[in-house]
């Protein structure tokens, strides 16, 4: 979104010599003198003048054995969710443009969608292998990379403020660098608070004794998930914006912990009931 350069008004200048004042008007126009004005006008805005790139992932319907009918509509809704994560995150590459550090669309965007990706896939996997041989390995699409042409490069420089201190703070707000380098500074462990996930194993029921190495992996990985956020809360204290936490730590860990819920639920449905609904287990909370 551009602006439109200011109209320069016209000045008068009056000119009072001797005992007679004559009043003098005539139009100022105002160009090389402003053209440094104009130009930091304009540096503020430039990063929405270069594209931000646009989100490209591995394509997932060629990769697909054939899908039994009883799996076909929900294979082809986690389809079309796939291609609705995609444009999201391509919207959130536009609106978020010039925010965060050098990470930020890896850590806010592309991380978050990858870990969506396994969970649809993992989804499309259970759907076929109820009636059919059930795919492995779907989860190898789910990386996405930053499609920029070199756009996106030139697009947070621009949107960069001058100040490196600011680079942080969404929206390159200059004047809060200051308050952004001190929450820096001061951030410990005991300031940033830890990540509060529900417990898991009180919810399965009776874990299949072919299953059990796998549930208990899974479940040691949900601990290995919240542990990782903790440290990045730590890692990452004074990034971002208000919604920084939620955008790029306990959104991305829940998206983690559904992929490994269902996996749990797959693990077991394999000899004896399938659990269901674990994913009401996946949000996690800041405990600070």
């Amino acid at each position: 979104m551009s602006r439109a350069l200011p109209k320069y008004n016209k000045r008068r200048v009056a000119i009072i010599g001797g005992a007679a004042a004559v009043a003098l008007s005539g139009a100022v126009i105002a160009g090389s003198a402003l053209a440094g004005e104009t130009s930091k006008s304009n540096d503020g805005q430039a990063a929405t003048l270069a594209s931000p790139g646009t989100i490209s992932c591995p394509a997932v319907d060629g990769s697909l054995p054939a899908i039994p009918a009883s799996a076909q509509d929900e294979v082809t809704r986690n389809l079309a969710l796939l291609d609705t994560q995609i444009a999201e995150a391509d919207q959130r590459l536009i609106d978020t443009v010039g925010q965060g550090g050098a990470n930020f669309v890896q850590n806010a965007i592309l991380g978050p969608l990858e870990d969506k990706r396994v969970a649809v896939l993992n989804r499309i996997e259970t759907a076929i292998g109820r009636t059919a041989a059930k795919p492995e390995g779907l989860e190898a699409l789910a990386p996405c990379e930053l499609d920029t042409g070199g756009a996106a490069e030139a697009g947070e420089e621009a949107g960069a403020e001058p100040t490196g201190a600011a680079t942080e703070e969404p929206g390159g707000n200059a004047g809060d660098a200051g308050a952004t380098e001190d929450a820096g500074d001061t951030g410990d462990a005991g300031a940033v608070g830890t990540v509060d996930c529900p417990a898991v194993e009180g919810s399965l029921p009776a874990i299949p004794a072919s299953a059990q190495d796998e549930v208990t992996r899974n479940l040691a990985l949900l601990d290995t998930q919240i542990a990782e956020a903790d440290q990045r809360l730590i890692d990452t204290v004074g990034q971002g914006g208000a919604n920084f936490v939620q955008n790029a730590i306990l959104g991305p860990l829940e998206d983690k912990r559904v992929a490994v819920l269902n996996r749990i639920e797959t693990a077991i449905g394999r000899t004896a009931a399938k659990p269901e609904g674990l994913e009401a287990l996946a949000p996690c909370e800041l405990n600070q």
